[in-house]
């Protein structure tokens, strides 16, 4: 395991979330450096660990240890998966959905506009479509909606209207031309800030994540053993809201369904009632932490009616 591929945000606490035992049959759907996934391996016991993770990259950290499955797929095809294992059900799921800090660290995956190269940021790199692509041929009214509703930028007309004026002139094919463009736009004292919606938005629609999240989150559903505990860090609102719905509700509605004593009708119970956050320590020795939240719920007994 590379330590400086991804340290592990809020260890602590999301392994006393899982609520392990010898035995669990656990997922960690986001592998990455595979710093969470030593954690519960030193839990588990005779347990066994599938571990998910579509990055080639990834592979490279595997860990050598028998209770120890890897499998470099996307975490939406959770359910397949594991019947394909045998472990249809599950004690505990658990996903880290930030980018690592190894993608943003490498210049040529093109995650980070602290770079000039190729603008690409597929996590799997197999896929065709890449954020240049994007740029270049999505219709402005495509652009616009993926930067008002995956980045949600206030200017987002404006951002596409020069984008389409560049493109017009020659393609956007680096993360320097892109940042060029968005930085004409930024609002003063936050063009950080601006500079990384716009780059989260285009990531987001190059890997599909919200789609993919929100079918990983309906697999864990059906996965999970009743008891069973679902474990999710999150970095920006939309992937948070959904997350936080799902799980108060069992939709990406947050509609809450009550029987006829007025009993919420849902498939978790939620563990805490606040959302955690880092402590201000773990910030300053991870600065990339300042942005997570940890939600925790536990499935419920009555959640046949939720199960497809």
């Amino acid at each position: 395991m590379t330590d400086q591929y991804h340290i592990p945000v809020m260890p602590t606490e999301s392994l006393q979330g899982l609520n392990l035992f010898p035995g669990s049959d656990v997922v960690d759907a986001t592998f990455g450096g595979g710093g969470h996934s030593q954690l519960i391996l030193n839990e588990l016991g005779n347990g066994r660990l599938f571990a998910f993770d579509q990055d080639e990259d990834a592979a490279g950290n595997v860990i050598h240890d028998d209770r120890l499955f890897f499998i470099r797929h996307n975490f939406r095809y959770l359910k397949n998966f594991l019947r394909y294992y045998g472990a249809e059900k599950v004690d505990a799921v658990f996903a880290d959905l930030g980018v690592s800090s190894h993608e943003f660290d490498e210049p040529d995956r093109g995650f980070s506009y602290r770079f000039d190269e190729k603008l690409d940021m597929r996590m799997n790199r197999m896929a065709t479509l890449d954020a240049a692509r994007v740029v270049n041929t999505y219709s402005e009214e495509q652009l616009l909606f993926i930067f008002r509703m995956y980045g949600e930028i206030k200017n987002a007309r404006r951002l596409v209207t020069e984008i389409a004026r560049e493109r017009s002139v020659q393609p956007v094919e680096t993360t320097g031309q892109l940042k060029n463009i968005a930085a004409r736009l930024a609002p003063r004292a936050s063009e950080n800030k601006f500079l990384s919606q716009v780059f989260q938005a285009l990531r987001i629609e190059v890997n599909d994540e919200m789609e993919a999240l929100k079918e990983f989150l309906e697999a864990s559903l059906e996965v999970l053993k009743p008891g069973g505990r679902l474990v999710v860090i999150t970095y920006h609102s939309l992937e948070d809201r959904l997350c936080k719905n799902f799980m108060k509700s069992g939709n990406f509605e947050g509609k809450v369904e009550k029987d006829f004593y007025g009993n919420i009708q849902s498939p978790f119970r939620m563990i805490t009632r606040k959302v955690i956050v880092p402590q201000n320590e773990e910030i300053e020795n991870n600065v990339r932490a300042r942005s997570a939240k940890l939600r925790i719920a536990e499935k419920t007994e009555n959640d046949r009616n939720f199960e497809k």
